[in-house]
């Protein structure tokens, strides 16, 4: 820790003990403060140091708003939870290098969080099927201006007093978020005024259009969305569950006003490999993400940041860094754990565990394992990120360059949604660290919802040994530049370093095979290429590659009309200070008339061949041929200047069906007189 700073570190009525010694050797610069009872009787003692301008980290989170309002206006405090992550366990002995590690992550500052602004005036649509939905519209009419669009209305009676306009009508399709959705509706129709003992429609139509800013869904159909739940502004609920139906009612009421959401996704689009000229390359983020929100949009994607949950799926799989993932940057999470390892070790703990979580079910199953059992391992050290799935190849590498030995994803049993591309990260992981000598499985998923076999799992981990030669490299940077930066440090760092390592299919590192013999050098590739992987030289025909800028998208193989390029996912260490090599190099053909160099020369020989004597434009006139041996400018000159009519050389008489027929009854008689 670079900064003079102060750190309270209070043992909660003696229920943990605190290892001073190990906490100051991990925390280096920082002054340690211990107490025993901080947040009650030793209360003065925290406004007194906090009153100090110096930097301030509180060793307790269930108190923090205790400690906010005591401090008043002071901003530098950092809070860090060291009782349920380290001190309530069996090896709470153990534990100071634990908390040394955590305390000096805690005050590893975050960059700021942009926001998007949603707007909603209250405007439901409450999509149902009986009386059911009618009662849910008689809930908020009073705090919302209500819509009942019914799919079942037969026995459906009348309002006494028309209060909100109920209609017919099944949605077809939706679209939008909080404050902009649009609804197709089939079947629509309204009831007529006249309607006695049930409602009764006229006649229906399809195709209407319902706009509104909050969809309450209790219809019993299949969700109007994908990954639903994530959808702000859509709320459904199991009818046939009254209290689920009424918690999403009571939800929907307050969602009248002006809403921001974290801006999660930075994305760049002159970055994007999604297509070129129409023809689709890389579409990792567009088969990951769960909600909708990406779409493609010409040469590159659109990522709705009203739509996007924040899953950071797209983040973690795109190979060119086009999605960055803001919750906190790849570089930050990157620091924390710098940070996190390089106390832990100062402070002389052993065969650290990386346990990354979310806030909603990690959190909660730490707390349940720390005060109903055994409580966390001493090695383990735990990391809340904002989605498990935002966390990408980079993170993994630099935590084992840092000195990790393990690293563990926490997971539902059941995933509430698709965690497809953190198993592809972890695919792509796995051949990494066992072929730089770390091993197989040191990163992996635990899927469980009890704490206590949370706790077996981790403490099933064998120790194991980690970079014997571990990285202090601090990460800054975009997402590619931090993902190159921290695999070259893993290899530095690694047990058993090697140069290159095969990939699976679908990486985003690797090399291009191409048939030199085949290749035209007409450098579509070049062109199609959006990293620059691939490159041309304007003084003659050539055709380079840089594999360090290779994404593997498959633009280029797509791209060529001669089909001799394809991909070979590895990956390269060497590459990242390899000059581009040239893979093909030709002289260019001289215009015959102003000598200047213009198209490959093999390729205007193979023309001339190909056409001389052969085709009837060419079979009699040397001109003719002469005119593809000059440059543009010289070739539109020449035919100008000697009224150059290339239709002018006697053209074959036109063949009609009957000439083919002819031509196939005589080979068919050729044939069997063969016979």
């Amino acid at each position: 820790m670079t900064e003079k700073r102060t750190i309270l570190v209070c043992s909660c009525e003696d229920t943990m003990p605190i290892d001073a010694a190990a906490i100051g050797r991990g925390c280096k610069g920082a002054a340690i403060e211990t107490a025993r009872y901080l947040c009650r009787d030793q209360l003065d003692r925290f406004r007194a140091i906090a009153a100090a301008d110096t930097p301030l980290t509180v060793a307790c989170t269930q108190e923090a708003p205790l400690f906010a309002e005591v401090g008043g206006d002071r901003t530098a405090v950092s809070f860090a939870n060291v009782r349920e992550t380290g001190g309530w366990s069996a090896d709470a002995a153990k534990a100071g290098p634990k908390m040394a590690a955590l305390l000096a992550a805690a005050a590893e500052p975050l960059p700021e969080i942009p926001f998007v602004t949603m707007n909603s005036e209250g405007v439901i649509l409450v999509y149902g099927r009986d009386e059911q939905a009618l009662e849910a519209a008689t809930l908020l009419k009073e705090h919302l201006d209500v819509t009942v669009l019914l799919t079942r209305p037969e026995t459906v009676s009348p309002q006494r007093v028309t209060e909100f306009p109920v209609v017919r009508g099944t949605a077809k399709s939706a679209r939008g978020y909080l404050g902009a959705f649009e609804l197709v509706i089939d079947n629509y129709a309204a009831p007529a005024p006249s309607s006695r003992d049930r409602l009764v429609f006229g006649a229906p139509r399809n195709g209407a259009v319902s706009r509104c800013d909050l969809i309450l869904d209790i219809s019993g159909n299949p969700a109007l969305f994908p990954a639903a739940d994530l959808r702000d502004g859509y709320l459904r609920a199991d009818p046939g569950d009254p209290a689920a139906v009424l918690r999403a009612v009571l939800k929907a009421r307050d969602m009248v006003g002006t809403f921001d959401k974290p801006r999660y996704i930075k994305f760049t689009d002159d970055l994007c490999a999604h297509s070129r000229s129409k023809i689709v390359g890389c579409r990792r983020c567009l088969d990951l993400c769960p909600t909708g929100a990406i779409t493609p949009a010409g040469n590159h994607v659109a990522i709705d940041p009203q739509i996007c949950a924040g899953c950071g799926q797209c983040a973690a799989a795109c190979p060119t860094g086009a999605a960055a993932y803001a919750l906190p940057p790849a570089d930050a999470l990157m620091r924390k754990l710098r940070t996190m390892l390089s106390a832990y070790r100062e402070a002389g703990g052993v065969h650290a565990v990386v346990l990354l979580h979310d806030e909603t079910h990690g959190v909660e199953l730490i707390d349940a394992l720390a005060r109903h059992g055994e409580g966390l391992p001493a090695n383990v050290l735990p990391v809340a990120v904002n989605e498990i799935t935002q966390v990408g190849l980079e993170a993994i590498a630099a935590a084992f360059a840092y000195g990790a030995t393990g690293l563990r994803f926490l997971l539902r049993a059941k995933a509430r949604h698709d965690v497809t591309g953190l198993n592809q990260t972890l695919a792509l992981a796995d051949p990494i660290l066992s072929g730089l000598g770390f091993g197989p499985g040191r990163a992996g998923k635990i899927e469980t919802d009890d704490p206590d076999a949370l706790g077996a799992q981790l403490r099933s981990i064998e120790p194991a040994d980690g970079a014997p030669r571990p990285a202090s490299f601090a990460p800054v940077g975009g997402k590619r530049d931090v993902m190159r930066l921290a695999l070259r440090e893993l290899q530095r760092a690694a047990p058993a370093p090697v140069d290159v390592i095969p990939l699976p299919a679908g990486a985003p590192f690797g090399t291009l095979n191409i048939n030199v013999a085949g290749c035209t050098l007409c450098l579509s590739c070049v062109s199609a290429c959006p990293t620059g992987a691939l490159s041309d030289d304007p003084e003659r025909p050539t055709l380079r590659f840089a594999e360090d800028a290779c994404v593997q998208c498959g633009l280029c193989a797509s791209t060529c009309p001669e089909k001799v390029i394809s991909l070979m996912p590895q990956l390269d260490f060497r590459a990242a200070t390899a000059s581009a090599r040239v893979v093909k190099q030709e002289e260019p053909f001289a215009c015959i008339r102003c000598s200047k160099p213009f198209g490959v020369r093999s390729s205007v020989e193979r023309v001339l061949a190909k056409l001389e004597g052969k085709h009837w434009m060419f079979k009699d006139s040397a001109q003719r041929l002469d005119v593809i041996k000059m440059c543009d400018d010289c070739r539109v000159a020449v035919m100008t200047e000697s009224d150059f009519d290339p239709y002018a050389a006697p053209r074959p008489s036109p063949r009609t069906t009957d000439d083919y027929l002819r031509e196939r009854e005589r080979l068919k008689a050729e044939h069997e007189n063969k016979s």
